[in-house]
This record gives structure tokens, C-alpha cells and sequence, in this order.
């Protein structure tokens, strides 16, 4: 008897055969009743159990773990995983069904070893992978000794990665273009597994997409690939100076390769014209100078500048800027072209002159005649930039005038109230406006609207004028002269002439040369036209004139009689002004006493070297005048001090170039001070003023003396004895003589007791002298040390003689202290 038995794990089977031969099996008791097997059949037994034992032990060799498809970049490490459990049999590793060794190292393949960390790992290890390790991988077991089967894993494919090479593009680094002309760039990239990525790059590093071709080539050792690219360009301004990316990748670099090139590109010139100057708000004021700039950009720079004006060249060495000097109307809307060019090309820009300038008329308005009920237009041609505003208006009289219309052209229906004169009114902003007329007639028949009585005179050419409104204008205009016409042709002494004046007027004048007797009467003045005619007498009357020695005897008497009046007035101006002068009589106030100020102490009075005469006599003369205020007003004028010295100018004396100066006597002497003039032997004090020494015990002993005086005053010089008495004589009118009696002063025309030794005939140590010479020559604050007492002259002759003073008079004539005879102090 035989029995099959199979056993399966895992899936694999196994199938265990055990025949057991169909024995008989004999059994015996032995003690105890048990049973046991006798003969062979035991041993059978046994074995079978034997057996059975030794198959439940058993197992398959499967893999745990089988390689993937993986990819590797040229000179990496890779490691394909195999496993396997149970392994009865060799284990090796395959590429591409080419067994590759089953020992782990893996000997004659240098990079290539099993790794693994126990008996059941057996990955393939690649070190410094190479092209030459891209292909399919397989981990294979053999069958064991017990009769295991051989067990494979699945294919793994390895792909061996390679990047590309850098980029580069076969134009080169740089490259010169031209605007308008197309231009093809190429880029290539060598070696890359798998093939490269070619993307371009502009100047703004902006992928450009459009006109890019690409292409693929399989290198000779049918792995890795060679890709070109082209891009086609058209060159513009826009590229000039800009530099293009050529970018190459793949997996197994993601880091781009570039290659560049930097672009030339030559184009036209880009011109661009404006205004520099003259140009406000948009508009060029006419008579202002233009200046029009043109600048351009090109590559190369550009060889040359023409200029136009409405297509015409302009003459002038003008490169980038045109002058314009004076704009005037006719520039209006004119073109100005700026033309550049160079090696490329040329291209040009233009502007459009835009003139303000005045409104005037092109053609100014006409009267027009029309019969009433027509239609007629009036048309105001005007030209002015801006576009000029127009207004028309109907001058009706005594009225201001009404709007009629504001186009350039006026539609009238003719009758009697539309009829006159229109006004048409342009203007412009920022100038003047204009304006001009035209009146509408209504046409009818003439009227004569000249004087009825016209004058002439005979012997002289006369005019006869006939004055007619007519429209439209006369056919004729005939004379007549006492119902006879007047012919030009027969009777040479007329002539007739015709005048067309505004409005509507004609003139007719008929001429008469020298005219007799027999030209003056009655004239018939007869003017027609096509609705009529009209007639008017007209008198010449003869002119009646004066004798023309009538005439001129009375404009010589109108002459005469004008000019004497003209000379009676100068006359009698200068008189009036002469007499004025000479009744100014000032008031004079001479006062000798204590009264002097502090700086009169330190004025030095002995550079006089003359000694003062002491005197007790006290002055206050006061001259009234009945024309004048009776207020006093003294005005001091002491020794020492700043003192005012008055003008004194209105006397007789004038000293002037026209004087002839007689001989003089000279009555200086020196002094150890130096030259001093003797005034009273020189010069006669005035005749008419006299001035007596008061009575002894009135006298002063302290020898100074204080005056005051009017600075209007004048006290005029005079000796009309020819005497020296050095008298001082105001006035003999008998107010004044009082008011010095009133002083205690005998008058001049009494005899005294005594006569003093200043009215003594040439009291030559006693003379005296003005106080206003001794103050100012005294006064150290009017003196000039520079100059000598004796070297000024006041004269117009300054080398004849020296100066006098205004008058002359004594001041004090009384003893000296030590009983002497009594000094003067002259200056």
C-alpha cells in the first residue's frame, strides 16, 4: 500500500511521496495484555515517523525586499535593496541579464559590492555611478541542495543622470544690429542626459516665449543629447545696450547655465522738436522772436540738421536750434519740419506755429445801394488769431447803437428804418479791436443840399460849388449862368470839376478864372440820374473888401499901441519895487554897558593893540518908524563869543566892477601886532546920522561896550560936505531927534557945551571904530589866526583898495584912567 502526501507554505509547494509496503503486521500479547507488533512491520513503522518528522521542518527561500527604479547623477552613490528569507541557493546580481558575480565583493567590478547587515541582505552598492551603470538590475537566487527552486526579483531600471555643459551661443558676446533688419540668435547646449532646457532671457530678464525654435540631437554615445535654440529677433531702439540670457538646465542640475550677449543696435535718429522760447500760453504774440528747439537720439550720432518751413528749406547754419526773429501773421499755421540724419537713416519731426496777432480786415466794407424791399449782405473780412469776435451795429443818430448781428456777413431787408450806417466791430483778446462802416442807401432821385448865396472876389478865381446828395451817383451834373448853358469848350474862363464824397455826396464845382463883373449873377446848378433830377439857383455875389492900406495901417497901430503898454508896465513894476526898497526903514538900538558874556573875559582883546576908549555913556537909540512894528528888538552883539554878524546890504554904497576907483590915501599904520587901517580917514561916516556923547557922569569906566542891532538895518555910508566929522545921522525927522533927546543926548542941529572928540574934524587917535569889526576881530571864535587883520579886502577890486565897513562911528571918547589923552581902537 502506498500513500502521497504534499504538504504546501508560503505558497510553495512540496510534495513528500512515502510508500508503505502492504506488509502483514502481526501482533502479540505479552504479560499484562498488552499487544506489540512482531516481525518487520516495526521497523517500517519507525521510518515512516522518521520521515514524517523531518518534512514538517522544512521551508521555501523567498525575497523580503526586491530593488526599485531609481536614478542617479553621474559620480553619486546609489544602492539597489534585495533581501531574501530563507536563501538555500547562491544569490548574484544582474545587469541587464548579465550576472555580475555572487560573491560579495563582487570581484572585477571595482565599484560594485553587495552590502548588506546580516545573511539575508544583499543590496547592490554603485559607488562614482557613471553612464556606464545606466541600465536594468535584477537580484537572483539559485535552488538549494534539498531541492529548493531558484527564486528572481523584479527589474530595476537605474537611470544615470548627466547635466549639460554650459550654453553657448554661436553669434558670440556681442553682436551689432539694426533696427528694422531681423536677426537670428542661437544657443546650444551639449552633453545633457537628459536633453536641456533652453529658455532665453531679455535685458529686463523677462522670459521671452515668442519666435523661439528648439532642437534636439542624440551624441554619438546614444545616451546623452545636444539641444539648440534660436530666437529670431527684430531689432529696435529698444534693445540698444541690452544684454540677452541664454539658460540651460536639466534634472540633474536645476541650477541654470547661462550664456550672454550684449546687443549694438544702430537706428535712426528719434527726433523731437519743441519751443525753447516766445511761445505764451500756446500762441506765439506776433513780432515775438521763435527760438524752436530740435534735439534726437540715434546710434551713430547724427551727421546733419535741415530745417523747413512749409517744405522750404531755410537758409542758415542752424544745427539744433532754428531762430525765428520776428513772427508775423504769415507764420500762422505754418510747419516747421526739423530733419536729422545719419549712417542709418533719417527721420524728422514737425510743429505747427500757432500766431496771435491782431484783428485787421482783409477788405474793409462798401456803401451799398439798393431799392427798398431788396435783400442785401454786408461781409466783414476779418483775419485776426484767436478768431476774432464780431459784432455788428446801426448807427442810428441820437441812439446808442443796436446789436444787429455777431456773424461775419449780415443780411438786410432795405427799407427806410434799416437803412443807415453799420458798424462792424472786431476784436480780439489782448488787442485793440477795429472796426469799419458801410452805410445802405436807398436809391432815388438826386437833391441838391449846397448854399443858395456864394461869395467871390472880382479880379481872383472863383469857386461856385454844387453840392448833391444822389444815389446812385449822377449821370451828369450841368451849369447854367443866366438860363445859358455853360460849355468848358466855348468859354475857356470856366472849368468844372466833379469830387465823390462819403455818404453819398457828389461835388460839383464850377471854376471862374479871374473873375470880372460880368461872372457875377445867378447860376443854375441842374444834377440827373437814373430815378430823376434836381435843380437849384445858386447867387454869386461879389466880395466887398477893405483897402488893403486900410488893413495894414491898422495892424501897425495894434502893434504900437501893444507894445507900449508892455513897456508901461515893466516901467512902472520896477518903479513900485525901487520905492519899496527904499521905505524900508529898520530900527537900531545902540546900548553900551555892562552887559557881556562870560566868554567875552577870555577873548583876547589886546590883539587889537589898540586901547578902547573908556567911556561912562550908555546908548539906547530906539527909531521908530510910523510903517513899522513898535516892538524893540535889540539884538546883542558882544566882544567875545559866537556871534551872528548881520547882512547888512541895503545901503547906498554898490561896489561892482562898473565903479572907478579914485585915489586914496593910505591911512594904515603898523603896529606890533601887525598892519591896521585907519577906516574913519578912509571912509566918511554918513552925513545924516549923528550921535552926541552923553553928559559926563553918565560915562562908563570899565571900557566896553555892547550893541545892538537889527540885522535888517542898514545905515548907509555918506559925507556930503566932503568933511570928516564922523557924525551918525539916522533921519531928521523930529520923532526920531526926540527919541535921542529923550536919551539925554544934545541933537546934532544945537550947540553944546562941548563937542566930543569923535565929532571933532579928524580925530586921528581918537577915531572910531564899528563894534561889529572889534567883536569879530576881537572874538577869538570868529578870528582866523591864519590870516592878518590888515591883508582882507572886501572890495570888487581887491588890489585898489581894502573893504569899508558899512558905517563908521565912535564908540567912546572918554579919558583914560591915568588922565591920557582919549584912545580909539580902529579896525
Amino acid at each position: 500500500m502506498a500513500a502521497d502526501k504534499s504538504y504546501s507554505r508560503n505558497k510553495q509547494h512540496l510534495k513528500l511521496r512515502a510508500r508503505i509496503p502492504s506488509a502483514r503486521f502481526n501482533f502479540r500479547t505479552v504479560a499484562g495484555g498488552k499487544r506489540i507488533w512482531t516481525s518487520d512491520a516495526g521497523i517500517r513503522i519507525l521510518l515512516f515517523i522518521v520521515c514524517v518528522v523531518g518534512c514538517h521542518g522544512y521551508q521555501e527561500q523567498r525575497f523580503a525586499m526586491e530593488p526599485q527604479d531609481q536614478s542617479a547623477i553621474v559620480g553619486s552613490r546609489v544602492t539597489l535593496p534585495c533581501r531574501v528569507e530563507n536563501k538555500a541557493g547562491a544569490l548574484q546580481w544582474t545587469k541587464d541579464d548579465f550576472g555580475l558575480g555572487t560573491h560579495r565583493n563582487l570581484s572585477g567590478y571595482d565599484r560594485y559590492s553587495m552590502i548588506g547587515s546580516d545573511e539575508e541582505d544583499f543590496s547592490l552598492d554603485i559607488r562614482d555611478v557613471t553612464l556606464e551603470d545606466d541600465g536594468r538590475y535584477q537580484c537572483q537566487v539559485s535552488g538549494g541542495l534539498n531541492g529548493e527552486p531558484a527564486i528572481r526579483s523584479r527589474y530595476a531600471k537605474l537611470t544615470v543622470l548627466v547635466a549639460p555643459e554650459p550654453p553657448r551661443i554661436i553669434q558670440g558676446a556681442f553682436v551689432e544690429a539694426t533696427e528694422g533688419q531681423s536677426l537670428d540668435i542661437e544657443c546650444e547646449s551639449v552633453g545633457g542626459k537628459p536633453a536641456a532646457e533652453i529658455t532665453w532671457l531679455d535685458g529686463n530678464q523677462a522670459v521671452v516665449k515668442k519666435n523661439v525654435k528648439s532642437k534636439l540631437e542624440l551624441m554619438a554615445d546614444g545616451q546623452r543629447y545636444k539641444t539648440r535654440s534660436v530666437l529670431r529677433l527684430n531689432p529696435s531702439k529698444a534693445y540698444h545696450n541690452q544684454t540677452f540670457t541664454c539658460q540651460a538646465q536639466n534634472t540633474a542640475d536645476r541650477a541654470p547655465r547661462m550664456a550672454t550677449i550684449h546687443f549694438e543696435v544702430k537706428y535712426v535718429p528719434k527726433v523731437n522738436i519743441s519751443f525753447r522760447s516766445g511761445v505764451i500760453d500756446g500762441k506765439i504774440p506776433e513780432g515775438n522772436e521763435a527760438r524752436i528747439r530740435c534735439s534726437s537720439e540715434s546710434n551713430p550720432p547724427p551727421r546733419a540738421h535741415r530745417w523747413y518751413i512749409n517744405n522750404n528749406p531755410v537758409i542758415g547754419d542752424y544745427t539744433d536750434e532754428m531762430i525765428i526773429f520776428n513772427v508775423t501773421r504769415k507764420h500762422n499755421k505754418a510747419e516747421v519740419r526739423c530733419e536729422i540724419s545719419n549712417t542709418v537713416g533719417t527721420s524728422s519731426a514737425k510743429v505747427t506755429l500757432n500766431v496771435a496777432y491782431p484783428p485787421i480786415f482783409r477788405n474793409h466794407l462798401h456803401d451799398v445801394e439798393a431799392d427798398i424791399g431788396s435783400i442785401v449782405t454786408l461781409s466783414c473780412d476779418v483775419d485776426g488769431q484767436p478768431k476774432p469776435a464780431i459784432r455788428w451795429l446801426l448807427n442810428e443818430p441820437g441812439r446808442i447803437g443796436q446789436v444787429k448781428g455777431k456773424s461775419p456777413n449780415l443780411e438786410i431787408v432795405v427799407n427806410k428804418e434799416t437803412a443807415g450806417k453799420y458798424i462792424c466791430k472786431a476784436s480780439v483778446t489782448g488787442y485793440p479791436e477795429i472796426e469799419s462802416e458801410a452805410t445802405v442807401f436807398i436809391k432815388g432821385a438826386p437833391k441838391i443840399i449846397s448854399n443858395r448865396t456864394q461869395i467871390g472876389a472880382e479880379g481872383e478865381t472863383v469857386t461856385v460849388e454844387c453840392l448833391t446828395e444822389s444815389v446812385p451817383k449822377p449821370d451828369f451834373i450841368k451849369w447854367f449862368f443866366e438860363g445859358r448853358e455853360i460849355s468848358v469848350i466855348q468859354d475857356p474862363n470856366y472849368a468844372i470839376l466833379q469830387e465823390s464824397l462819403p455818404d453819398g455826396l457828389v461835388k460839383s464845382s464850377l471854376v471862374i478864372k479871374a473873375s470880372q463883373s460880368r461872372h457875377f449873377g445867378l447860376y443854375n446848378c441842374s444834377v440827373t440820374n437814373e430815378y430823376g433830377n434836381a435843380n437849384a439857383p445858386i447867387m454869386l455875389k461879389p466880395l466887398k473888401t477893405l483897402p488893403l492900406y486900410i488893413i495894414l495901417i491898422g495892424v501897425t497901430t495894434g502893434i504900437v499901441v501893444f507894445s507900449s503898454f508892455i513897456i508901461l508896465l515893466v516901467v512902472c513894476h520896477r518903479r513900485r519895487r525901487k520905492k519899496s526898497q527904499m521905505n524900508e526903514k529898520p530900527d537900531v538900538t545902540v546900548a553900551t554897558g555892562d552887559a557881556y558874556k562870560e566868554s567875552d573875559r577870555s577873548s583876547n582883546i589886546s590883539d587889537l593893540k589898540l586901547q578902547l576908549p573908556q567911556s561912562d555913556a550908555s546908548y539906547d537909540l530906539d527909531y521908530t518908524s510910523s510903517d513899522r512894528s513898535d516892538t524893540k528888538a535889540p539884538v546883542g552883539l558882544p566882544l567875545a563869543g559866537p556871534v551872528p554878524l548881520p547882512n547888512i546890504r541895503l545901503d547906498d554904497f554898490n561896489y561892482n566892477n562898473d565903479y572907478t576907483d579914485p585915489a586914496y590915501h593910505d591911512y594904515g599904520y603898523k603896529t606890533p601886532a601887525g598892519f591896521v587901517y585907519d577906516y574913519p580917514h578912509g571912509y566918511s561916516p554918513p552925513a545924516h546920522l549923528h550921535v552926541h556923547s552923553p553928559p559926563p557922569h553918565a560915562r562908563s569906566q570899565q571900557g566896553s561896550l555892547t550893541r545892538s542891532i537889527d540885522t535888517a538895518s542898514t545905515l548907509p555910508l555918506s559925507n556930503s560936505n566932503g568933511s570928516q566929522n564922523n557924525t551918525l545921522q539916522r533921519t531928521n525927522k523930529p520923532e526920531e531927534s526926540d527919541a535921542i533927546n529923550n536919551l539925554g543926548l544934545p541933537s546934532g542941529g544945537e550947540a553944546g557945551p562941548q563937542t566930543p572928540i569923535y565929532a571933532q574934524p579928524n580925530p586921528r587917535p581918537q577915531t572910531a571904530v564899528d563894534p561889529r569889526y572889534s567883536a569879530t576881530y576881537g572874538n577869538p571864535y570868529l578870528r582866523n589866526s591864519s590870516i592878518g587883520y590888515g591883508n582882507q579886502v572886501h572890495t570888487a577890486k581887491p588890489a585898489a583898495t581894502p573893504a569899508p565897513p558899512p558905517y563908521s562911528a565912535v564908540r567912546n571918547s572918554a579919558p583914560t584912567g591915568n588922565g591920557g589923552p582919549a584912545q580909539a581902537t580902529h579896525v
